[in-house]
């Protein structure tokens, strides 16, 4: 899996074979994530998830899959059908397309790319293809307000990702993933970005549409979101691919901003010790973003839209701002720390100061509703 000679000397045979280990071991670990997730979810709310399937419900996952399998695949009349069926592959590939090219060790992965950062964030907005297919492609109006809900979502929440990105990308000075990783040998960029980590991780979720924004995928408002619709092995590849994108940010996530294989010691110590540093950082960032989805109530559209752009994107604009002023006159990368610690402290004060606020009395009236000389509007 080494990034450099292609495996029996044909390069396309070589690409082949490592694509089908990639989607090999993560369905595996996508398989028994559910059920991990479902696990921690359960300890967090004081119960005890799967239990019946296998000894401490280590089967759940299996009889799941076989059940996804077997289950009849129906195609609603109203439903375009070529537009319907094709969905699920588009929101799919992106993410094996990104899987591609992240590297898991030092020389590991599929291909090695010298602008890996660009083509990362460039090849994840694709998915809304996908999304928009399968709720305009479906013939239902809930499926159709999921799509709208996470196109508006992921175009908006992508702005301030990038510009995270952005960010480190000026403090390395490369856009190769590899070499990112590399220069985190003695601090991993997370202590000189803080802002920016917080700032990439609120997008992802927002890109990942967990809670609390998974609003494009609500049952209780939208009866499920754009893939409401489907079901067996169609709805299993919209369930792959959430868990599938976790794997894939959580790994990216972790190269960007705490080290990758590299954080700490990953060069002295080998290939063995870096795989496993990979695994460590990605499972808990998986964990944080289940934990953020058991803690925190799910937000309403013009929440979500407001957060994004009057919070995250003027601090993501300041980062950047502040950035350029420290690389252009060669100051002390500890202003790095300083200049962005002091933007976290004030994003999280922020979110700290619209959760504890109460709202505004309206004479008995609740929701978004008021009152004008006596009349409700």
């Amino acid at each position: 899996m080494t990034f450099g000679d292609p495996f029996f000397g044909y390069s396309w045979l070589d690409a082949i074979i490592r694509v089908v280990i990639v989607v090999l071991v993560m369905t595996v670990f996508v398989m028994y994530w559910t059920y991990g997730e479902r696990k921690l979810v359960a300890r967090m709310q004081m119960r005890l998830g799967p239990m019946r399937t296998g000894p401490y419900g280590l089967l759940q996952a299996i009889a799941d899959s076989l059940k996804l399998i077997a289950k009849e695949d129906i195609r609603p009349a109203a439903a375009d059908r070529w537009v319907f069926e094709f969905a699920p592959y588009l929101t799919f590939i992106p993410v094996l397309m990104v899987l591609a090219v992240l590297p898991f060790a030092q020389d590991w992965g599929v291909r090695n790319l010298s602008m890996g950062l660009f083509y990362v964030f460039a090849v994840l907005g694709l998915n809304i293809v996908g999304i928009m297919m399968a709720g305009l492609g479906s013939g239902n109006k809930f499926a159709l307000l999921g799509g709208v809900r996470a196109a508006g979502q992921m175009v908006s929440y992508e702005i301030p990702l990038v510009m995270s990105l952005l960010s480190v990308a000026m403090i390395a000075g490369t856009l190769d993933l590899d070499a990112i990783a590399a220069m985190q040998h003695y601090r991993p960029f997370i202590l000189l970005q803080p802002l920016a980590f917080l700032i990439f991780f609120t997008a992802m979720l927002s890109e990942l549409h967990r809670a609390p924004f998974d609003i494009p995928v609500a049952e209780s408002e939208i009866s499920g979101g754009y893939f409401v619709e489907y079901s067996g092995i169609r709805w299993s590849m919209f369930q792959l691919t959430e868990y599938a994108s976790m794997i894939a940010w959580s790994v990216f996530g972790s190269v960007i901003f705490l080290g990758g294989w590299e954080y700490p010691k990953g060069g002295d110590w080998g290939w063995g010790w870096q795989l496993t540093l990979t695994l460590i950082k990605s499972v808990v960032w998986i964990a944080a973003i289940i934990w953020v989805r058991t803690t925190v109530p799910r937000l309403r559209i013009d929440q979500l839209m407001a957060f994004c752009w009057k919070v995250l994107l003027p601090l993501a604009l300041v980062q950047l701002l502040m950035n350029g002023f420290i690389l252009v006159y060669d100051w002390p990368q500890e202003l790095l720390f300083v200049t962005s610690g002091l933007g976290a402290a004030l994003l999280v004060g922020i979110i700290i100061a619209r959760a504890i606020r109460r709202p505004k009395k309206t004479s008995g009236l609740v929701g978004t509703y008021r009152q004008v000389q006596g009349t409700p509007v």
